[in-house]
């Protein structure tokens, strides 16, 4: 990819888990079961809240929102190390790369808005139930996902574009299995002074913001359900918010784990595993967390799939 003067690199090569050919077959069979599961699971949670009207509330559309952020995010990833894993080679054109690299920052930024903004919405809903249908109408609900996609996408927009402007001059093998910007950082054969404080921004909107906000909402969340009198009373407000709990701690932790450090190298093995966790796993496994712990969504996956559930 001849971007100046100089001579660029037009691939790169992704690095597997290992070369084994009993491991590869093994990480084939792991990671398309992840891959399936999390497409059926996520499928199955935007279905049964679209279909069913009793879940046509504030709560229940984020989490729809949620489900398709995990579906599109592990397709950015799973079906380029799959294709890896069966022979077809790890190389990923420069193009192919940026793509991923843009799609990947994309739909992980949205997913931490996203937290954030169904975190208000238990707020609301627990702490202030009397404005909840005010505070939390249809409009200002489309406005808030609406608003997650789109700061993302101009997010995600600047750090490919300063990606772009980088030249990368050889070596061109990837130590992940992933684009990912930390990684390519350190290929660059040009200054990426800006591009690591763009990141250092980013982590502290992205991370750091919404993780305080989070936990403001959640420490509201918790003085209001102490004050509860009745056992009852206390276990239906956790209840609500328990899972949502569970999937926030579960994801921030891999995803600050891997940006806090965009220039190091040291951490780099540990992050193919902290990137499975928030590629493969994490989309796996929300789906789960979800319905295992709602009444109103198991109820309703068996409305839909009467013969399934």
């Amino acid at each position: 990819m001849a971007m100046n003067n100089y001579t660029s690199v037009v691939e790169f090569v992704l690095q597997g888990f290992s070369g084994d050919p009993g491991f590869q077959a093994f990480f084939l069979a792991f990671f398309f079961l992840f891959y399936i599961l999390a497409l059926a699971g996520n499928t199955l949670i935007i279905m049964a809240i679209s279909l069913n009207p009793s879940l046509h509330t504030p709560m229940y559309f984020f989490l729809a929102n949620l489900a398709l952020l995990d579906i599109v995010c592990t397709s950015t990833v799973l079906p380029k190390l799959l294709e890896g894993l069966v022979g077809k080679g790890s190389h990923i054109s420069y193009k192919g790369c940026m793509t991923q690299l843009f799609f990947l920052t994309w739909f992980l930024g949205a997913e931490l808005l996203l937290l954030t903004a169904m975190a208000y919405d238990r707020y609301v809903a627990i702490c202030r139930p009397l404005h909840y249908s005010m505070l939390m109408s249809r409009p200002i609900c489309v406005l808030l996902a609406g608003s997650v996609w789109l700061i993302s996408a101009v997010s995600t927009s600047v750090h490919t574009g300063l990606m772009a402007q980088l030249d990368f001059c050889g070596p061109n093998k990837i130590r992940h299995f992933l684009c990912e910007i930390p990684t390519l950082l350190l290929l660059s054969c040009s200054p990426t002074t800006l591009n690591n404080i763009m990141i250092v921004i980013a982590d502290v909107y992205f991370g750091v913001v919404n993780f305080l906000l989070t936990m403001v909402s959640y420490s509201f969340i918790i003085a209001s359900i102490l004050r509860i009198r009745s056992a009852e009373g206390k276990r239906r407000a956790f209840s609500t918010c328990s899972a949502h709990l569970v999937v926030v701690t579960l994801y921030y932790s891999t995803v600050i784990y891997t940006y806090v450090q965009p220039g190091s190298g040291s951490s780099l093995e540990n992050g193919k595993v902290v990137a499975l966790l928030y590629t493969a796993v994490s989309p796996t496994l929300n789906p789960l967390i979800y319905s295992l712990r709602n009444k109103d969504v198991k109820v309703a996956l068996r409305k839909v799939f009467p013969c399934v559930c």
